[in-house]
This record gives C-alpha cells, sequence and structure tokens, in this order.
C-alpha cells in the first residue's frame, strides 16, 4: 500500500476487486472492468480531470493556441462534456479500462481512457465509482 494505511477508499477497491492485493494487473483490471459494467448508471456526464495527453504541448507547451482551438473540434478535449454511452470492453493494463462516450457539443463519439475522466455531478453515485478506479489505477500500478 502506498499510503502505509488502508483507508475507506482502499477498503472499497479492495471489495470491488475481492483481495487486499489491489497492484494493477490484467485479471483485476477486468474485475473493476465488471463491477463498473454492473453498477454505473446511465445517463452519466462526464469531463477531463486534466489536459489528455494530446493537449498537453498546447496546453502547457509552445503549441499554438488557433492550431489548439482548431484541433479540439475533431479530438476530445479535458474541456469538453461528454455523455457516458458504455463500459468498454477494452483493458490496457498500461492505459487501464475504456468507456465510450459522445461529446455533447456536437454528438462526437469517442473512446476514451476512464483514468482521464470524472463524473461531473459530485452527487452521483457514479462519482464516487470512478473517482474510486481513478485513484487505484493512479496510485497502484
Amino acid at each position: 500500500m502506498p499510503h502505509g494505511t488502508v483507508d475507506a477508499q482502499d477498503k472499497r477497491i479492495m471489495e470491488i476487486l475481492g483481495t487486499d492485493e489491489i497492484w494493477v494487473n490484467q485479471d483485476l483490471l477486468a474485475k473493476y472492468n465488471a463491477h463498473l459494467k454492473a453498477n454505473i448508471t446511465i445517463p452519466c456526464l462526464l469531463t477531463g480531470t486534466e489536459d489528455f495527453p494530446w493537449e498537453e504541448f498546447y496546453v502547457m507547451g509552445p503549441g499554438s493556441k488557433k492550431e489548439y482551438e482548431i484541433l479540439k473540434k475533431t479530438q476530445p478535449s479535458y474541456t469538453d462534456t461528454y455523455e457516458l454511452v458504455a463500459v468498454n470492453d477494452e483493458i490496457e493494463e498500461d492505459r487501464g479500462l475504456f468507456v465510450d462516450v459522445v461529446r455533447v457539443s456536437d454528438k462526437k463519439k469517442f473512446s476514451l481512457r476512464l483514468d482521464l475522466l470524472k463524473c461531473k455531478d459530485k452527487k452521483s453515485p457514479n462519482f464516487q465509482l470512478i473517482d474510486d478506479y481513478n485513484i487505484w489505477f493512479g496510485n497502484y500500478r
């Protein structure tokens, strides 16, 4: 455990995964994926947790703001709002779980890494489900 102590969030994650050995691996990702599919509620609005990998060059680096605005029309952005369509079957040990979403503003469809997203409604039960996943995936790799 990175924290040294087991907190409420770690306990929830251990319950979901059915083990106290919670370092991320393919099998545990598959278990979390099944848990999400069984428990996530739709509709669910999502947004980015921070700039997506392709955006770093423009947000943090020397990229042109004009070029960035053009690319955001076809690429998903952390500033967009998405409607969750489904938890995807794609699982990659190094990139985690994926979800299928539709961008609210223009109805464009994307498959995005779940760890890059958060639930917009903090009162939704989905918020904790997704937040627990993001904490687990971010801290136990």
